[in-house]
């Protein structure tokens, strides 16, 4: 057989170091091809006798075309700017942060809390929220939100409208110093009663002016467990009665401002708890430094007596518009020591006479009085003031009946600071040279409704030295 015709076929085991290298083995003839062109490892196993097995054919698989999609156009955005060199306020300690925050109202604190979450410990410290009050709307229960109230150390809570119980926000802001309830008319005596059930010792000021339904059952509630209770605003409370001032003298010792304006149903004897002239059914409340007594027009001198004698630390007493207070009254009130502040206004039985009694003692201490709207009073009671009231620095006589003489008297007040002389048409350009010859202390004063005053009077006062405001109109002030 030709070379030609011939397979070399190596077979493990076949050959041996020993045998010659081209002895080989005849097979069926088909195209000579070299070992090295077999691909086969040498000593691999190799079946000469597999039974032959076509090949699968071909699968056809379809190529799939590219789908049109529409290319995503990005906007070319420039490179963040390299931190900037020195000093900024992403360096600062949040101490240095905690300063800033305090001096923003109480809005931009909030938006700031919302930057990253070191603003919002920063703004959450409770140095940047000390004295704010925070105003509500009680429309749903919120515990989460008087949880961040409290982190935040508020204290005082206004609630603006109440649809909730009040119960809420005692129990939600445990702290709370303050609580204004002022013109919600819906406040009434279970709603209270239901908020007040537990014993509140951090409560401090407490505002129910305007809750028209409030009665002596609610300052029942009130005086047993507000007992470190310190301000009770009533204005506006028409039910409360004596018996309610017979609790609040009997609960409330620590009791230093009490407002009961138009609370037209208390009498001198409510006053006469409040003094604890009764000690065998209450104390009193001793420490009161501010009543307010506006408007109770069934108060007369006798209850003048009372403050007098109980009430010996008040510095500030309203008694404006109680129609029934005459001048015998005004003599009790000369011999307080502390008393600071008087309002008289629109009390029409006061005159002269009166301002007569008030000086008699020496006028204690008073600084501040308001006799405005009392038509009796005239130049004759400038006479007594100048006299008896050295330490005088506010007096009000609007719409009273005084001229340039009594001016001339007012003139030797050298301490005076401010004067309300509106609507006084008696008073001249004379009157105003007096006073600008002698009032050097003199910051403001009202000359509204003073017909016979001209331009001329108006240049000479504007030239007192301290002189900071000059009312000439209803909206005009120079």
């Amino acid at each position: 057989m030709e070379e030609s015709h011939m397979l070399l076929t190596e077979i493990p085991g076949l050959f041996s170091h020993h045998h010659h290298p081209h002895q080989f083995s005849h097979h069926h003839p088909h195209q000579f091809t070299h070992t090295r062109n077999l691909n086969i490892h040498r000593y691999a196993p190799y079946n000469l006798h597999q039974q032959y097995t076509p090949a699968p054919p071909p699968v056809y698989i379809p190529r799939r075309l590219p789908t049109t999609v529409a290319p995503i156009i990005r906007p070319i955005t420039s490179p963040s700017p390299p931190p900037p060199e020195g000093t900024h306020i992403g360096h600062l300690y949040p101490e240095l942060l905690t300063m800033i925050f305090s001096y923003l109202d109480v809005r931009d604190r909030g938006n700031a809390a919302q930057v990253c979450t070191a603003w919002r410990d920063a703004c959450y410290s409770k140095s940047v929220w000390k004295g704010v009050h925070a105003k509500l709307h009680l429309r749903r229960s919120s515990p989460s939100f008087f949880q961040s109230l409290m982190k935040r150390g508020i204290r005082h809570v206004q609630i603006l409208s109440l649809k909730r119980t009040l119960k809420d926000v005692v129990t939600g802001v445990t702290n709370l110093e303050s609580l204004n309830l002022s013109g919600c008319y819906n406040v009434t005596d279970p709603g209270l009663a239901h908020a007040f059930g537990f014993d509140l010792p951090n409560l401090k000021i407490l505002d129910l002016s305007l809750c028209k339904q409030v009665t002596d059952s609610s300052l029942g509630r009130i005086a047993q467990h507000l007992k470190n209770l310190e301000i009770l605003e009533l204005g506006g409370c028409s039910n409360i009665t004596n018996t309610g001032l017979l609790l609040i003298a009997w609960g409330l010792r620590k009791l230093k401002r009490l407002n009961l304006r138009s609370c037209w149903h208390i009498s001198d004897q409510g006053i006469g708890h409040l003094a604890g002239l009764s000690k065998e059914t209450a104390e009193g409340n001793l420490e009161l430094e501010y009543l307010g007594l506006q408007d109770c027009q069934r108060l007369s001198d006798e209850s003048l007596k009372h403050i007098a004698q109980g009430l010996i630390n008040l510095k500030t007493i309203n008694l404006s518009f109680c129609i029934s207070v005459t001048d015998s009254g005004l003599k009790f009130l000369s011999k307080m020591p502390k008393l600071e502040e008087l309002n008289l206004r629109a009390c029409d039985n006061i005159s002269d006479i009166g301002m007569a009694g008030l000086t008699e003692e020496g006028g204690c201490g008073i600084s501040s009085l308001d006799v405005s709207f009392c038509e009796k009073i005239g130049d004759q009671a400038l006479q007594h003031i100048s006299q008896g009231l050295y330490g005088l620095k506010s007096l009000s006589l609007s719409s009273c009946q005084i001229s340039d003489e009594g001016l001339e008297r007012l003139s030797k007040m050298h301490d005076l600071q401010v004067l309300n002389v509106g609507q006084c048409s008696k008073i001249t350009d004379k009157g105003l040279e007096m006073l600008a010859n002698e009032l050097v202390n003199l910051q403001s004063i009202d000359l509204y409704g003073c017909t016979k005053i001209t331009s001329k009077g108006i240049d000479i006062i504007m030239k007192l030295p301290k002189l900071k405001s000059v009312n000439l109109g209803l909206w005009l002030v120079r």
